[in-house]
């Protein structure tokens, strides 16, 4: 089998030996001859090396290259470290909290910016000028030009002096490396913190319901004003109707502050529901005694995406989350009956107590919300 390397097209071309003896100089030639490439005008931008204007340059790339790195790296830090948690407006903190976004999304945006500009000014201030004219064929490349391509590329790299510019290539690596990992924080931020650190008392197991220091946890109603504390009784509602209410705690009265967050907590709004009395229920096992009468408590926050699911028909019984139409049926333990939500809303144990309020009698026993990992097993 001849070693020569043909296109096909009749024309004698180089052999693989003739390749393998030609240095890189001659590989780069031949490839702008197989390739009709005709070089026009090709001049360095500094002829003689090493001189200001040339160091001035390379200085000016690598300043860009270095405020690339530096953004990036204050992104890395206001990501992680920056105050991200809810403050109200007015509150101490609030004006920390409002720039987070801002921050990051600048000092990111940034550090994009100024790489960019960092290859252009590398390529108008440090590449020589050249002016080609080749002409166009279509088809695949045999191995000669994949060959001297490569060779190609390789003695362009060391035309354009880049090689010997060890100021460039550490601060274009230090920006590259940087904006890598940059780009890997965005995707892995949300896991720097274990959710599960606190094993038992993560906070994905439990929600403002769960009792602490034995103090009673009643069902409050809001009336659009915050200090007004409205617990509620059984005869505060009547039959098919339903009543959004939110934990509190009487350590509470008179502090906005924790009044507040008890209204504002994801995971913290419950839909008590009273049936129509004689109205058939089919219970959980394990959940028999968790309602009161007629009267049972649901998560309020949809199994499928986390929207709030306001609605409940008493004609049928059916609570209904606008946001992608799950329906749950109440008289089968809000279990799922159309829509996405593939789990029940989770149910919260209710009682009355001695002065007539209702009162939990513990938190949710399985996690509110749209599934996650490591979510164990219910019946």
């Amino acid at each position: 089998m001849s070693s020569e390397v043909t296109t096909g097209q009749g024309d004698r071309r180089p052999t693989r030996e003739e390749l393998d003896a030609m240095s890189p100089e001659q590989l780069a030639r031949l490839a702008g001859e197989l390739d009709e490439v005709e070089v026009v005008h090709n001049t360095p931008k500094f002829p003689i090396p090493g001189t200001r204007a040339e160091k001035r340059a390379e200085r000016s790339v690598a300043l860009w290259f270095v405020i690339s790195a530096v953004s990036m790296l204050a992104f890395v830090v206001a990501f992680i470290a920056w105050p991200w948690e809810y403050v109200n407006a007015g509150e101490p903190g609030h004006a920390i909290y409002s720039l987070y976004t801002p921050v990051i999304g600048f000092t990111f945006g940034f550090s994009i910016l100024a790489l960019g500009i960092a290859v252009i000014q590398a390529v108008k201030k440090l590449f020589p000028d050249e002016v080609a004219v080749q002409q166009r064929h279509d088809g695949i490349s045999d191995e000669i030009d994949r060959r001297t391509f490569v060779a190609q590329v390789t003695d362009a790299g060391e035309k354009t002096t880049l090689g010997r510019r060890k100021l460039i290539l550490r601060s274009a690596g230090l920006a590259a490396g940087l904006a890598g990992v940059g780009t890997g924080i965005v995707a892995l931020g949300g896991l720097i913190k274990n959710p599960w650190a606190e094993g038992d008392d993560a906070p994905l197991w439990h929600t403002g319901w769960r009792a602490e220091g034995g103090e009673t946890v009643y069902l409050r109603t809001d009336t659009g004003i915050l200090s007004e504390i409205a617990r509620v009784r059984p005869e505060d509602m009547e039959p098919g109707s339903m009543m959004t209410v939110f934990p509190y705690r009487e350590s509470e009265r008179g502090n906005e502050e924790e009044l507040l967050h008890a209204q504002r907590a994801g995971d913290a709004a419950v839909m008590l529901i009273r049936l129509r009395p004689g109205t058939q229920v089919t219970k959980r096992p394990g959940q028999e005694d968790f309602n009161y009468g007629d009267f049972y408590a649901w998560s309020k926050i949809c199994t499928h995406l986390g929207c709030p699911t306001s609605l409940y028909q008493a004609q049928d019984n059916r609570i209904l989350c606008p946001c992608h139409q799950s329906q749950f049926l109440a008289t089968q333990d809000a279990e799922p009956v159309f829509g996405p939500a593939a789990r029940a809303l989770p149910q919260l144990p209710i009682t009355v107590n001695d002065e007539g309020y209702f009162v939990a009698t513990s938190d949710f026993v399985e996690p509110v919300g749209p599934a996650f990992w490591e979510r164990p097993k219910t019946t």
